[in-house]
Protein backbone atom coordinates (compact mmCIF):
# COMPACT_ATOMS: atom_id res chain seq x y z
CA UNK A 1 0.00 0.00 0.00
CA UNK A 2 1.26 3.51 -1.10
CA UNK A 3 1.66 6.48 1.38
CA UNK A 4 -0.66 9.70 0.06
CA UNK A 5 2.12 12.67 0.01
CA UNK A 6 0.09 15.75 -0.10
CA UNK A 7 2.38 18.89 -1.03
CA UNK A 8 0.45 22.11 -0.47
CA UNK A 9 1.51 26.17 -0.78
CA UNK A 10 3.31 26.71 2.33
CA UNK A 11 6.80 27.80 1.43
CA UNK A 12 9.40 24.55 2.72
CA UNK A 13 9.36 22.63 -0.82
CA UNK A 14 12.88 21.04 -0.01
CA UNK A 15 11.08 19.47 3.13
CA UNK A 16 8.50 17.70 1.17
CA UNK A 17 11.51 16.61 -1.17
CA UNK A 18 13.46 14.72 1.49
CA UNK A 19 10.23 13.29 2.76
CA UNK A 20 9.87 11.82 -1.14
CA UNK A 21 13.28 10.43 -1.34
CA UNK A 22 13.49 9.11 2.15
CA UNK A 23 10.12 7.13 1.32
CA UNK A 24 11.13 5.88 -1.84
CA UNK A 25 14.83 4.88 -0.93
CA UNK A 26 13.03 3.10 1.77
CA UNK A 27 11.18 1.17 -0.67
CA UNK A 28 7.94 2.47 -0.06
CA UNK A 29 5.31 3.76 -3.02
CA UNK A 30 4.19 6.53 -3.05
CA UNK A 31 1.08 8.44 -3.94
CA UNK A 32 1.28 12.04 -4.79
CA UNK A 33 -1.49 15.07 -5.06
CA UNK A 34 0.21 18.29 -5.59
CA UNK A 35 -1.80 21.47 -5.15
CA UNK A 36 -2.46 24.42 -7.44
CA UNK A 37 -0.99 27.02 -5.28
CA UNK A 38 2.18 24.94 -4.56
CA UNK A 39 3.27 24.84 -7.99
CA UNK A 40 3.81 28.45 -7.66
CA UNK A 41 5.96 28.13 -4.32
CA UNK A 42 7.67 25.31 -5.98
CA UNK A 43 8.67 27.42 -8.99
CA UNK A 44 9.85 30.66 -6.76
CA UNK A 45 11.48 28.31 -4.41
CA UNK A 46 13.07 26.23 -7.00
CA UNK A 47 12.51 27.54 -10.53
CA UNK A 48 10.70 24.11 -11.53
CA UNK A 49 7.32 24.56 -12.88
CA UNK A 50 5.53 21.05 -12.03
CA UNK A 51 2.85 20.10 -15.28
CA UNK A 52 0.68 17.81 -15.23
CA UNK A 53 1.45 16.33 -18.61
CA UNK A 54 5.24 16.26 -18.08
CA UNK A 55 5.06 15.51 -14.36
CA UNK A 56 7.41 12.96 -14.20
CA UNK A 57 10.28 14.83 -15.87
CA UNK A 58 9.64 17.30 -13.44
CA UNK A 59 8.97 15.63 -10.31
CA UNK A 60 12.87 14.06 -11.15
CA UNK A 61 14.63 17.76 -11.43
CA UNK A 62 12.78 18.42 -8.42
CA UNK A 63 14.00 15.76 -6.05
CA UNK A 64 17.47 15.79 -7.87
CA UNK A 65 17.89 18.96 -6.49
CA UNK A 66 19.65 19.78 -3.09
CA UNK A 67 18.00 22.24 -0.13
CA UNK A 68 20.16 24.44 -1.48
CA UNK A 69 18.91 25.15 -4.88
CA UNK A 70 21.85 22.83 -6.48
CA UNK A 71 20.59 20.96 -9.06
CA UNK A 72 21.68 16.82 -9.63
CA UNK A 73 23.00 16.56 -6.05
CA UNK A 74 20.60 13.45 -5.79
CA UNK A 75 19.82 10.51 -7.91
CA UNK A 76 16.05 9.31 -7.65
CA UNK A 77 14.31 6.41 -8.92
CA UNK A 78 10.69 7.96 -9.47
CA UNK A 79 8.88 4.42 -10.74
CA UNK A 80 7.32 3.81 -7.35
CA UNK A 81 5.23 7.35 -7.66
CA UNK A 82 1.72 7.43 -8.64
CA UNK A 83 0.55 11.05 -9.64
CA UNK A 84 -2.74 12.43 -9.14
CA UNK A 85 -4.21 16.26 -10.14
CA UNK A 86 -5.20 18.47 -7.52
CA UNK A 87 -8.90 18.75 -9.41
CA UNK A 88 -9.62 14.96 -9.85
CA UNK A 89 -12.02 14.12 -7.29
CA UNK A 90 -12.68 11.12 -8.71
CA UNK A 91 -8.72 9.67 -8.45
CA UNK A 92 -8.28 6.59 -6.07
CA UNK A 93 -7.41 8.57 -3.08
CA UNK A 94 -10.27 10.40 -2.93
CA UNK A 95 -12.51 7.15 -1.39
CA UNK A 96 -12.13 5.50 1.66
CA UNK A 97 -12.01 2.23 -0.15
CA UNK A 98 -8.53 3.01 -2.08
CA UNK A 99 -6.12 1.07 0.06
CA UNK A 100 -3.42 3.48 1.52
CA UNK A 101 -0.91 3.01 4.61
CA UNK A 102 -1.41 6.76 5.59
CA UNK A 103 -1.00 10.61 4.58
CA UNK A 104 1.76 12.83 4.90
CA UNK A 105 0.94 16.39 4.33
CA UNK A 106 4.24 18.39 3.91
CA UNK A 107 4.60 21.52 4.14
CA UNK A 108 1.17 22.26 4.80
CA UNK A 109 0.10 25.84 4.50
CA UNK A 110 -2.07 27.33 7.26
CA UNK A 111 -5.37 27.15 4.56
CA UNK A 112 -4.59 23.78 4.03
CA UNK A 113 -4.88 23.09 7.80
CA UNK A 114 -7.91 24.96 7.78
CA UNK A 115 -9.47 22.83 5.25
CA UNK A 116 -8.94 19.81 6.27
CA UNK A 117 -9.88 20.64 9.92
CA UNK A 118 -13.31 21.65 8.77
CA UNK A 119 -13.53 19.33 6.22
CA UNK A 120 -14.07 21.27 3.16
CA UNK A 121 -12.40 19.01 0.79
CA UNK A 122 -12.48 21.60 -1.90
CA UNK A 123 -9.44 19.50 -4.12
CA UNK A 124 -7.66 16.12 -3.76
CA UNK A 125 -5.35 17.12 -0.94
CA UNK A 126 -8.17 18.19 1.37
CA UNK A 127 -10.36 15.57 0.14
CA UNK A 128 -7.79 12.51 0.91
CA UNK A 129 -7.07 13.73 4.41
CA UNK A 130 -10.10 14.03 5.12
CA UNK A 131 -10.52 10.26 4.36
CA UNK A 132 -7.41 9.47 6.42
CA UNK A 133 -8.93 10.66 9.29
CA UNK A 134 -12.30 9.19 8.45
CA UNK A 135 -10.67 5.35 8.35
CA UNK A 136 -8.39 6.13 11.14
CA UNK A 137 -5.66 6.18 8.91
CA UNK A 138 -2.21 7.89 9.91
CA UNK A 139 -2.44 11.62 9.25
CA UNK A 140 0.96 14.00 9.48
CA UNK A 141 0.38 17.57 9.31
CA UNK A 142 3.75 19.12 9.11
CA UNK A 143 2.48 22.99 9.21
CA UNK A 144 4.97 25.27 7.91
CA UNK A 145 4.12 29.05 8.87
CA UNK A 146 5.49 31.70 11.50
CA UNK A 147 3.95 33.35 13.78
CA UNK A 148 0.78 31.60 13.96
CA UNK A 149 -2.68 33.12 14.97
CA UNK A 150 -5.05 32.17 17.25
CA UNK A 151 -7.32 30.60 14.46
CA UNK A 152 -4.84 28.16 13.05
CA UNK A 153 -3.80 27.12 16.71
CA UNK A 154 -7.57 25.81 16.62
CA UNK A 155 -7.34 24.48 13.45
CA UNK A 156 -4.46 22.56 14.79
CA UNK A 157 -6.18 21.41 18.00
CA UNK A 158 -9.04 20.16 16.00
CA UNK A 159 -6.59 17.78 13.63
CA UNK A 160 -4.86 16.93 16.98
CA UNK A 161 -8.35 15.69 18.61
CA UNK A 162 -9.22 13.84 15.38
CA UNK A 163 -6.09 12.08 15.56
CA UNK A 164 -3.64 13.79 13.45
CA UNK A 165 -0.27 13.91 14.15
CA UNK A 166 0.86 17.84 13.92
CA UNK A 167 4.47 18.38 13.27
CA UNK A 168 5.38 22.23 13.00
CA UNK A 169 8.70 22.16 10.55
CA UNK A 170 11.17 22.97 13.33
CA UNK A 171 14.88 22.30 12.50
CA UNK A 172 16.86 21.38 15.85
CA UNK A 173 20.77 21.77 15.92
CA UNK A 174 21.64 19.18 18.45
CA UNK A 175 21.95 16.81 15.06
CA UNK A 176 25.35 18.68 14.06
CA UNK A 177 24.16 20.41 10.94
CA UNK A 178 26.62 21.94 9.22
CA UNK A 179 24.87 21.77 5.75
CA UNK A 180 21.31 23.40 4.92
CA UNK A 181 20.15 19.80 3.81
CA UNK A 182 20.81 18.32 7.42
CA UNK A 183 18.12 21.30 9.02
CA UNK A 184 16.07 20.18 6.39
CA UNK A 185 16.93 16.52 6.24
CA UNK A 186 15.94 16.88 10.86
CA UNK A 187 12.85 18.35 9.56
CA UNK A 188 11.96 15.55 7.15
CA UNK A 189 12.79 12.62 9.33
CA UNK A 190 10.83 14.43 12.41
CA UNK A 191 7.34 13.91 9.98
CA UNK A 192 8.40 10.64 9.06
CA UNK A 193 8.87 9.58 12.62
CA UNK A 194 5.43 10.92 13.38
CA UNK A 195 4.61 8.41 10.14
CA UNK A 196 6.03 5.38 11.21
CA UNK A 197 7.83 5.40 8.21
CA UNK A 198 11.76 3.84 8.62
CA UNK A 199 14.65 6.45 7.33
CA UNK A 200 18.20 7.38 8.43
CA UNK A 201 18.05 11.39 7.58
CA UNK A 202 19.32 12.30 10.86
CA UNK A 203 21.61 11.83 14.04
CA UNK A 204 19.35 10.57 16.49
CA UNK A 205 19.61 11.83 20.28
CA UNK A 206 21.90 9.05 22.25
CA UNK A 207 21.72 10.83 25.61
CA UNK A 208 25.31 12.37 25.68
CA UNK A 209 25.89 16.07 25.32
CA UNK A 210 28.33 16.95 22.82
CA UNK A 211 27.73 14.63 20.29
CA UNK A 212 26.16 17.41 17.75
CA UNK A 213 29.29 19.41 18.22
CA UNK A 214 31.24 16.39 18.03
CA UNK A 215 30.26 15.98 14.89
CA UNK A 216 30.81 19.10 13.38
CA UNK A 217 34.81 19.25 14.75
CA UNK A 218 35.37 15.73 13.20
CA UNK A 219 34.12 17.45 9.64
CA UNK A 220 31.21 14.42 9.57
CA UNK A 221 27.48 15.86 8.60
CA UNK A 222 25.81 14.40 11.75
CA UNK A 223 24.15 11.70 9.94
CA UNK A 224 24.79 8.33 9.67
CA UNK A 225 23.18 6.97 6.41
CA UNK A 226 23.53 9.87 3.77
CA UNK A 227 23.67 8.04 0.53
CA UNK A 228 21.12 5.46 1.65
CA UNK A 229 18.45 7.35 3.72
CA UNK A 230 17.83 10.21 0.53
CA UNK A 231 19.38 8.77 -2.67
CA UNK A 232 22.67 10.49 -2.20
CA UNK A 233 25.18 10.05 -5.27
CA UNK A 234 28.37 11.88 -3.42
CA UNK A 235 27.76 14.84 -5.60
CA UNK A 236 26.90 17.81 -2.92
CA UNK A 237 29.32 19.93 -2.35
CA UNK A 238 29.77 20.02 1.34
Amino acid sequence: MPWIVGVSGASGTPYAAAVLRALLVGGESVDLVVSRASRLTLLDETGISFRDAHWQDDLREWLGRGADGKPGTFDVDIDAVRYWAAGDLAAGPSSGSYPAKGMIIVPASTACVAGVALGLSKDLLQRAASVTLKERRTLVVAVRETPLNGQTLRHLVTLDDLGAAVVPASPAFYAGATHIQDLVDFVAGRVLDAAGAAHGLYRRWEGELGGGSGSRDTGTRGTETRGTGTGDTGTRDT
